[in-house]
């Protein structure tokens, strides 16, 4: 049990979202729930993004200026949004009556690879948060912002203040890090798809680590990351009320778990298939190897049998990678002599995950036979101890969402709906 449990005086990272922070009453919202958590005698360390749509808003001026902008720069014109919300939520507090002191990335400091755009942490020095709070000050942190090693700034993509809040918690050793936003905690699945869906009290980091991988947007990958590898308990909560949300924490904190957690979705996938790729040792390497100096994941890969030397090969990229990863991989066909290279992004990624998966048979046929029954071609699969993922035509994501939830009895009791 962590001192928060246990109501003694705790170290509490809070991160509050784009749209916990979207206007200046949203901010003022913010700081009275910070300030309560305050006066509950808990030191506070407050992570925000930038205001909703702000970060947008900033991509756009730069891609009016460019197709593809250089990436250095946009980081230092997307790391501004952040920048204003830090600063209208110290002032916010101090308004109050609060000490409360902004702290920017590179203040910090973050330290990051150079990975711009994509931006991955490597250390946290505590030593100035410390200070701030033995000073009876609320630090307030700009998320999705850190400095290399050149001292340029970086960001760390999309949902990344969620990375920043665990692992400022992590580097403080805090005793719990509360991530809030404009849902409850974690669901079973989407409830904008699926209305039953229930609110799951706890969820395992490895079960979250595949939701979050999978297109569930409550929390970004990395956060979970930091989670498991530094033991941060991660409270998923709305800014919106005191309700309980969801806990992630490790397995043994869990005493039952279900077949399925939770079913999750992407809709921002995009295949590419290399026809007639020569079939002999050192090909795939040619292949993946100019992606990954990109900074281009690449999730699912299928490749045919071979017939008279040669073979088709299939892979999956973020469709905002979709271009860039095109034009390599046209490149690299030539190179390899392939016969052509076709493209699709209009592809969408459909997922069951759960721990007891592990331990139950017939859980893949289920989801076959459940999709087959609705007519949902399955384009390519991809599995792993505790997920089950398919490939499929975007426009069947909503109908295969609803129809595996309810295949594995995901949704509320009647009477509870």
């Amino acid at each position: 049990m962590s001192r928060e449990d246990a109501g003694k005086m705790a170290l509490i990272v809070q991160k509050y979202g784009g749209t916990s922070v979207g206007t200046i009453e949203k901010i003022k919202n913010v700081a009275r729930r910070v300030a309560k958590t305050h006066d509950q005698g808990h030191d506070v360390v407050v992570v925000v993004s930038a205001m909703a749509g702000e970060t947008n808003r900033l991509l756009g001026l730069a891609q009016q200026l460019s197709e593809m902008p250089n990436e250095r720069e946009l980081d230092v014109v997307a790391s501004t949004g952040e920048q204003v919300t830090i600063g209208l939520l110290a002032i916010a507090l101090t308004e109050m009556g609060y000490k409360a002191r902004s702290f920017t990335g590179f203040q910090i400091p973050v330290l990051t690879d150079d990975a711009h755009v994509k931006a991955r942490i490597r250390s946290i020095e505590g030593t100035a948060l410390h200070a701030a709070l033995k000073n009876g000050e609320v630090a307030v942190v700009a998320g999705f912002q850190g400095i290399d090693d050149s001292g340029a700034i970086t960001t760390l993509g999309r949902g990344g203040s969620d990375t920043s809040a665990v692992a400022v918690a992590a580097a403080l050793s805090a005793d719990v890090c509360e991530i809030y936003t404009d849902v409850d905690g974690i669901f079973t699945t989407d409830p904008n798809i699926c209305t039953d869906a229930r609110k799951l009290e706890k969820i395992s980091f490895e079960e979250m680590l595949e939701l979050a991988s999978l297109g569930a947007k409550v929390l970004q990958i990395r956060s979970v990351e930091f989670g498991m590898k530094y033991g941060v308990r991660i409270h998923v909560r709305s800014s919106y009320n005191d309700n309980t949300g969801t806990i992630v924490t490790k397995e043994e904190e869990i005493m039952e778990t279900a077949v399925v957690s939770g079913v999750a979705y992407n809709k921002g996938e995009a295949k590419i298939t290399i026809v007639k790729v020569p079939d002999r040792p050192g090909i795939a390497a040619k292949i993946f190897k100019p992606l990954s100096d990109a900074n281009i994941v690449v999730d699912v890969i299928v490749q045919n049998v071979s017939v008279t030397g040669h073979t088709d090969l299939t892979f999956t990229v973020g469709r905002s990678d979709y271009k860039k990863a095109m034009m390599i991989t046209e490149e690299v066909a030539k190179e390899i002599s392939a016969d052509k290279v076709v493209g699709n992004d209009k592809i969408a990624k459909v997922s069951i995950v759960g721990l007891a998966m592990r331990s139950h048979s017939g859980v893949a046929t289920k989801v076959f036979e459940t999709l087959a029954s609705e007519g949902v071609n399955i384009l390519g699969i991809n599995t792993s101890e505790i997920k089950i993922s398919c490939l499929i035509e975007e426009k069947y994501t909503e109908l295969a969402v609803r129809v595996l939830h309810k295949a594995f009895g995901l949704g509320k009791p009647a009477d509870a709906q």
